[in-house]
Protein backbone atom coordinates (compact mmCIF):
# COMPACT_ATOMS: atom_id res chain seq x y z
CA UNK A 1 0.00 0.00 0.00
CA UNK A 2 1.38 3.40 -1.03
CA UNK A 3 2.11 5.71 1.90
CA UNK A 4 2.33 9.49 1.65
CA UNK A 5 3.84 12.25 3.75
CA UNK A 6 3.18 15.99 3.46
CA UNK A 7 4.97 18.61 5.57
CA UNK A 8 4.88 22.41 5.32
CA UNK A 9 7.29 24.97 6.75
CA UNK A 10 7.62 28.70 6.13
CA UNK A 11 10.60 31.02 5.86
CA UNK A 12 10.90 34.76 5.28
CA UNK A 13 13.63 34.03 2.72
CA UNK A 14 13.01 34.10 -1.02
CA UNK A 15 12.57 30.77 -2.81
CA UNK A 16 15.93 31.10 -4.59
CA UNK A 17 17.77 31.13 -1.24
CA UNK A 18 15.89 28.02 -0.06
CA UNK A 19 16.54 26.27 -3.37
CA UNK A 20 20.27 27.06 -3.14
CA UNK A 21 20.52 25.13 0.15
CA UNK A 22 18.55 22.18 -1.25
CA UNK A 23 20.94 21.99 -4.21
CA UNK A 24 24.01 22.02 -1.96
CA UNK A 25 24.21 18.54 -0.42
CA UNK A 26 27.21 19.52 1.71
CA UNK A 27 25.03 22.10 3.50
CA UNK A 28 22.40 19.57 4.61
CA UNK A 29 24.28 18.29 7.71
CA UNK A 30 24.57 21.93 8.86
CA UNK A 31 20.82 22.65 8.90
CA UNK A 32 19.25 19.19 9.22
CA UNK A 33 19.59 16.13 11.49
CA UNK A 34 21.63 14.36 8.77
CA UNK A 35 25.11 13.37 9.93
CA UNK A 36 27.28 13.70 6.83
CA UNK A 37 27.19 14.14 3.05
CA UNK A 38 29.18 12.56 0.24
CA UNK A 39 28.66 12.80 -3.50
CA UNK A 40 28.56 9.14 -4.58
CA UNK A 41 28.06 9.87 -8.31
CA UNK A 42 28.07 13.10 -10.29
CA UNK A 43 25.01 14.17 -12.21
CA UNK A 44 24.41 15.38 -15.74
CA UNK A 45 26.47 18.45 -16.60
CA UNK A 46 27.38 19.30 -12.99
CA UNK A 47 28.30 17.43 -9.81
CA UNK A 48 24.83 17.72 -8.21
CA UNK A 49 22.84 17.79 -11.44
CA UNK A 50 20.03 15.45 -12.47
CA UNK A 51 20.94 11.83 -11.83
CA UNK A 52 23.53 12.62 -9.15
CA UNK A 53 23.61 10.18 -6.25
CA UNK A 54 24.04 11.78 -2.84
CA UNK A 55 24.99 9.70 0.19
CA UNK A 56 23.83 10.88 3.60
CA UNK A 57 24.98 9.06 6.74
CA UNK A 58 23.16 9.45 10.04
CA UNK A 59 24.12 7.12 12.85
CA UNK A 60 24.27 3.68 11.27
CA UNK A 61 21.94 4.54 8.37
CA UNK A 62 23.36 5.19 4.91
CA UNK A 63 20.83 6.74 2.55
CA UNK A 64 21.62 6.92 -1.18
CA UNK A 65 19.40 9.48 -2.92
CA UNK A 66 19.21 10.26 -6.63
CA UNK A 67 18.35 13.79 -7.75
CA UNK A 68 15.28 13.53 -10.00
CA UNK A 69 13.95 17.12 -10.25
CA UNK A 70 15.69 20.48 -10.46
CA UNK A 71 13.49 23.49 -11.13
CA UNK A 72 15.36 26.60 -9.90
CA UNK A 73 13.45 28.44 -7.21
CA UNK A 74 10.47 26.10 -7.54
CA UNK A 75 11.15 22.39 -7.02
CA UNK A 76 13.80 19.94 -5.88
CA UNK A 77 13.20 16.19 -6.03
CA UNK A 78 15.02 13.02 -5.09
CA UNK A 79 14.39 9.27 -5.05
CA UNK A 80 15.78 6.79 -2.55
CA UNK A 81 18.15 4.39 -4.30
CA UNK A 82 18.87 2.36 -1.15
CA UNK A 83 19.25 2.71 2.59
CA UNK A 84 15.80 2.11 4.11
CA UNK A 85 13.41 -0.82 3.61
CA UNK A 86 11.20 1.26 1.32
CA UNK A 87 10.19 0.75 -2.29
CA UNK A 88 9.63 3.55 -4.83
CA UNK A 89 10.41 6.33 -2.33
CA UNK A 90 10.33 9.71 -4.05
CA UNK A 91 10.21 13.15 -2.44
CA UNK A 92 9.67 16.64 -3.81
CA UNK A 93 10.27 19.96 -2.12
CA UNK A 94 8.00 22.55 -3.72
CA UNK A 95 8.68 26.21 -3.05
CA UNK A 96 6.02 28.88 -3.50
CA UNK A 97 5.57 32.51 -2.43
CA UNK A 98 3.48 33.00 0.72
CA UNK A 99 3.08 35.89 3.16
CA UNK A 100 6.15 37.73 1.89
CA UNK A 101 8.35 34.64 2.15
CA UNK A 102 8.40 31.05 0.94
CA UNK A 103 6.19 28.07 1.69
CA UNK A 104 8.27 24.89 1.79
CA UNK A 105 6.12 21.86 0.94
CA UNK A 106 8.10 18.63 1.43
CA UNK A 107 6.08 15.65 0.29
CA UNK A 108 6.87 12.03 -0.51
CA UNK A 109 5.38 8.68 -1.37
CA UNK A 110 6.65 5.14 -0.88
CA UNK A 111 5.66 1.54 -0.29
CA UNK A 112 7.17 -0.49 2.54
CA UNK A 113 9.25 -3.52 1.56
CA UNK A 114 8.08 -5.33 4.71
CA UNK A 115 4.29 -5.78 4.81
CA UNK A 116 2.58 -4.15 7.79
CA UNK A 117 5.33 -1.56 8.40
CA UNK A 118 3.89 1.27 6.29
CA UNK A 119 2.36 3.08 9.27
CA UNK A 120 5.68 2.95 11.13
CA UNK A 121 7.75 4.32 8.22
CA UNK A 122 5.14 6.98 7.49
CA UNK A 123 5.50 8.14 11.12
CA UNK A 124 9.31 7.71 11.26
CA UNK A 125 10.12 9.35 7.92
CA UNK A 126 7.41 11.99 8.45
CA UNK A 127 8.90 12.98 11.82
CA UNK A 128 12.35 13.17 10.25
CA UNK A 129 11.10 15.31 7.34
CA UNK A 130 9.41 17.71 9.79
CA UNK A 131 12.80 18.24 11.45
CA UNK A 132 14.55 18.64 8.08
CA UNK A 133 11.97 21.15 6.77
CA UNK A 134 12.08 23.14 10.02
CA UNK A 135 15.89 23.22 9.87
CA UNK A 136 15.76 24.45 6.27
CA UNK A 137 13.32 27.21 7.23
CA UNK A 138 15.54 28.28 10.17
CA UNK A 139 18.71 28.21 8.07
CA UNK A 140 17.21 30.58 5.51
CA UNK A 141 15.33 32.88 7.92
Amino acid sequence: MVQSISVHAWTAAPADAVYALLRDGASWPKWSPLGSFELARAGEGEPEGLGAIRLFKTGGVRSYEKIVALEPGRRFGYALERGLPLRDYVAYVDLSPRDGGTDIHWHSTFSPKIPGTGWFYRWFVGSFIKRVAAGLARATA
